[in-house]
């Protein structure tokens, strides 16, 4: 189930379709478009309205957040993704966001460990994601196809529940 989470100035809530237009609108600005790999606007779109959380601020979509949990006993943790829009950036939202996430996932989950795995050159969220706590674990080379066609590395990075800041 898709919670409702609410912070200082963000909200996570369940995606709808009437979000549908504005989350093909911020997927396909050119500043978070790169870091999606090949899959059009309007398919990454209809992942995100099934599994994710819209992230609202002042009550306008800024951008979205989605976890996926693995339950098997002896590898237990949760993964998380995100997106802001390019003008939603550098504000402490996707930080608060995570934040919000991450907690929802340690204490209501009960998972230990979270990931996270950004593209190894998207620096600005890897700033973000350490300033929440997560870790830097290895580079997964040529781990995911970019827009221009050729595989690019990721950075693998896990938060563990004493570690969020």
């Amino acid at each position: 189930m898709r919670p409702t989470l609410r912070g200082e100035r963000v909200t996570l809530r369940p995606l709808e379709e009437r979000d549908r237009a504005r989350i093909v609108e911020i997927l396909a600005e050119p500043e978070v478009a790169r870091w999606f790999g090949t899959v059009s606007a309007d398919d990454e779109a209809v992942e995100w309205l099934e599994s994710g959380l819209a992230i609202e601020a002042e009550g306008e979509v800024v951008g979205a957040i989605q976890f996926y949990e693995e339950n098997e006993p002896d590898y237990r943790h949760a993964g998380i993704d995100l997106f802001l829009a390019t003008e939603s950036q550098n504000q402490g939202l996707g930080r608060e966001a995570l934040r919000l996430l991450a907690r929802h996932l340690f204490e209501e989950g009960g998972h230990h460990r979270l990931v996270i795995d950004p593209a190894a050159a998207n620096t600005r969220a890897i700033r973000v994601y350490e300033a929440v706590g997560f870790k830097r674990v290895g580079v997964m080379r040529e781990y995911e196809r970019g827009l221009d066609g050729s595989f690019h590395d990721g950075l693998l990075m896990d938060l563990l529940r004493d570690e969020l800041r």
